[in-house]
């Protein structure tokens, strides 16, 4: 039984000398306390040395990668063309799987070959032998330093940064081209004003000063490559009549080079902007598709990179970009905000204003998900963020419609989704509201309702049909002239007073008693 052990300065095979001492892997370590056990339980067969650094990065990287070295190979195959039934220990399962497929050799790797790893590890010096200490703490200084840049060079994260670069460049030359404009605009504002306000496209307004110069060339300018034929003819008709100031050959030479500057940042824009959405195919397609090249690459500027924009949940990816009012909502207790970066993504941008909200929540779900595949997945396709593409559309559809399916549960049924309608509330004003006492006013209403409850009579004649109403109205007519009659006898008669009663005599008290003591002396 064999054992392949991988240092900096090469590759070492040592020959297992008792394998019954590989079963005990608790006690293993008792046979390398010294050199001199560690000797007697494995002898070395051979040493491949690297001839120089290269080499040893080469090596590395392949065992990186799970793959077979070209020194390991021509050495396994020196040494086990004999012994061919000979298994092989390795430390790393893809190197032994590799070897396998390479050279139909037998390897072997569990807890117990990395238990006896450890131990040739502690051990090594004695092992080896002719190479001193230095000599290989030097050599794997220098191979950990060559490694580190293999990986940093060919790392995914390089890309993301070139990414991240195109994307600040992106919004820098964005600003840029606003503050030349609203420059070029001004200064020729003074000798053409109304142009400004017919060509509303910067582009061709910066070529058509470019091409034309002064106001008094205009009508002899051919505008049409530039213009549409009604905005040419309006523009004509207003260098005619123009109330700008006259200018020199020297300022319309120094505006024009102003057009040839903003004609090139925008060429250099489109440019830039063709490059941004090739590399956001290659690195991330899924999230592309999903928000948007430009919106993706700002994600992936703002997190740092694709792997820490993968890192994040959906309810940090939804919010990412509006940390400040997050904060704010926080510290102040109001409403956090519900989207940031991924507002300006075309599908929440085509809800309305109060799914705006729920679509954001739903697009950051599926855009975690998609930045996780294109982040850690092998294959770099965009079937899986087209298909949440076509799931959230469906779903911005239903809530448009009005309409919300049921996500949670079993079922799939359908719940309608009333559309909120305000309804007018009117109040009046209220007088019994004003009495300060506990009794309450009646209305002159409740009063004619308390008298008819009260009638009887009233109540038989509204029961009684429409022909006997004529008789009552007579009877009571002929009442009320009784009544008046009955007055004006007993106006015409003599008032009799009428007699008051004895009052009840009050028992005297003796303060009483004493009042009338005192009358009674006067008197």
């Amino acid at each position: 039984m064999f054992v392949l052990y991988e240092t900096p300065a090469g590759y070492a095979i040592f020959k297992l000398m008792d394998e019954k001492k590989l079963e005990q892997v608790d006690n293993l370590y008792l046979e390398f306390e010294t050199p001199e056990k560690a000797n007697k339980l494995l002898k070395l067969k051979h040493f491949e040395k690297f001839n120089d650094t290269t080499e040893a990065l080469a090596a590395a990287t392949a065992a990186v990668e799970g793959k077979v070295a070209k020194p390991l190979k021509k050495t396994l195959k020196k040494l086990l063309i004999d012994e061919v039934q000979a298994p092989l220990l390795v430390a790393d399962a893809k190197l032994g799987t590799a070897i396998k497929d390479k050279l139909s050799v037998q390897c072997v790797y569990n807890t117990g070959v990395q238990e006896l790893m450890r131990c040739i590890r502690q051990q090594a010096d004695s092992l080896l032998g002719g190479l001193p200490k230095k000599e290989m703490t030097a050599m794997a200084l220098g191979l950990a330093h060559s490694l580190s840049r293999y990986k940093l060079k060919f790392s995914p994260d390089k890309i993301d940064t070139m990414i991240v670069q195109a994307q600040c460049l992106l919004d820098d030359l964005d600003k840029e081209l606003n503050n030349y404009m609203m420059r070029a605009r001004e200064w020729y504002g003074w000798h053409f004003p109304e142009l400004g306000k017919i060509i509303t496209d910067n582009i061709a307004f910066v070529k058509t000063i470019k091409l034309v110069g002064t106001r008094d060339n205009m009508a002899a300018a051919d505008l049409s490559d530039i213009l549409p034929e009604d905005v040419e003819e309006k523009v004509k008709e207003a260098a005619e009549i123009s109330m700008g100031t006259e200018i020199s050959e020297e300022d319309v030479m120094n505006i024009q080079c102003l057009c040839d500057e903003i004609i090139s940042i925008n060429d250099y824009r489109t440019h830039l902007y063709d490059y941004l959405k090739a590399r956001m195919m290659a690195m991330a397609p899924n999230l592309t598709v999903l928000v948007g090249d430009t919106v993706g690459a700002r994600l992936i500027a703002h997190a740092g990179s694709l792997i820490n924009l993968a890192k994040h949940p959906s309810s940090t990816v939804q919010i990412l970009g509006a940390e400040k009012a997050l904060f704010r909502a926080l510290k102040t207790k109001k409403d956090t905000p519900k989207y940031g970066l991924i507002y300006h993504a075309q599908l929440v941008g085509q809800a309305s204003q109060k799914n705006k909200g729920k679509m954001s929540r739903s697009l950051a779900a599926k855009a975690s998900l998609a930045t996780r595949v294109d982040a850690f997945g092998e294959e770099a396709t965009f079937e899986l963020g087209a298909a949440h593409k076509v799931k959230l559309e469906a779903r911005l559809r239903l809530l448009e419609e009005g309409n919300l399916r049921k996500l949670s549960g079993t079922g799939k049924a359908k719940a309608k989704f009333e559309k909120y309608q305000a309804k007018s509330e009117v109040f009046t004003y209220q007088p019994e509201a004003d009495n300060t006492l506990n009794v309450k006013k009646r209305k002159h209403s409740e009063a004619e309702e308390e008298e008819e409850s009260s009638s009887p009579v009233k109540k038989e004649v509204k029961e009684e049909p429409a022909e006997e109403e004529a008789e009552l109205k007579s009877e009571k007519k002929k009442k009320k002239k009784k009544k008046q009659k009955d007055e004006e006898a007993t106006e015409d008669e003599p008032k009799t007073e009428p007699k008051a009663e004895p009052e009840p005599e009050e028992t005297p008290t003796p303060a009483k008693k004493k009042k009338k003591s005192k009358k009674e002396q006067q008197e």
